[in-house]
This record gives structure tokens, sequence and C-alpha cells, in this order.
């Protein structure tokens, strides 16, 4: 009987357990340098900020809350603005000038991989 069978047959329960192993990485590290300003209202930030010259910086890492981590060293090492933050997916999302949301990256991804011990994807740009 396969899995189709055993799910048709409704003689039986079935139950599917599924689990996340999250290593320790950095799979997605990118900026975009002047994006076009309907960007900054459908990710939901503050209209009231002045984006000309600006850029927007997305994290994703793994385990999800070393985003905390990532927030921390980005307001630190660059005047950026923490955008969107979630420890739950590990999603980080900055705004700022273009060098201080590539700094804030920069920052983050050197920590991670000397000081942590991550694999770090390499730093993208549009």
């Amino acid at each position: 009987m396969d899995l189709r069978d055993l799910v048709n047959s409704g003689d039986e329960r079935l139950r599917i357990v599924q689990e996340l192993v999250p290593g320790k990485e950095i799979t997605l590290a990118h900026v975009i340098a002047s994006p076009d300003p309907i960007m900054y209202q459908k990710l939901g930030l503050n209209p009231e900020l002045d984006f000309s010259g600006a850029a927007i910086g997305i994290l994703t890492v793994t385990p999800a809350e070393t985003a905390i981590i990532a927030a921390d060293i980005s307001s630190k090492a660059a005047n950026v603005d923490l955008s969107f933050v979630d420890r739950f997916s590990g999603t980080l999302i900055t705004t700022g000038l273009v060098s201080d949301v590539e700094a804030a990256m920069k920052a983050v991804t050197e920590y991670c991989e000397n000081r942590l011990g991550f694999k770090v994807c390499a730093i993208s740009k549009t």
C-alpha cells in the first residue's frame, strides 16, 4: 500500500510529521538601492520617512532567532532603521542610505561568519 492508497482508504488516520532542522546560515543578504517608492508601501514601511536616496536591506537567517542579533548588530554598525524583525521566520529588513544599509549588512555577515561560525552567502545588490 502506498501513501495515496492510505490517504484514500478512509480506514486509517494518517499523521505526517514535518521537521525543520535549521543550519547556522545566512541564506539571503540583499541590498535594493534606490527602490521604487511603491516598494516601501507594499512592504508596510513607515510612509513618513524620507526615502530619497535610500536602500532596503533584506536578510534571512537560520536559526530564526538570530534575526534579533542581526538587528542589534545592524543598528550599532550604521545609521539604519529596523523596519522589520521577525524572530520566527529569521527575516530582517533595514532601511537607510545605501552606504549605511551596506555597512550594516557587511557587519552582520562578518560577525555571523567569523564569531558564530555561520555559513554566509555573498551580499547581493540591485
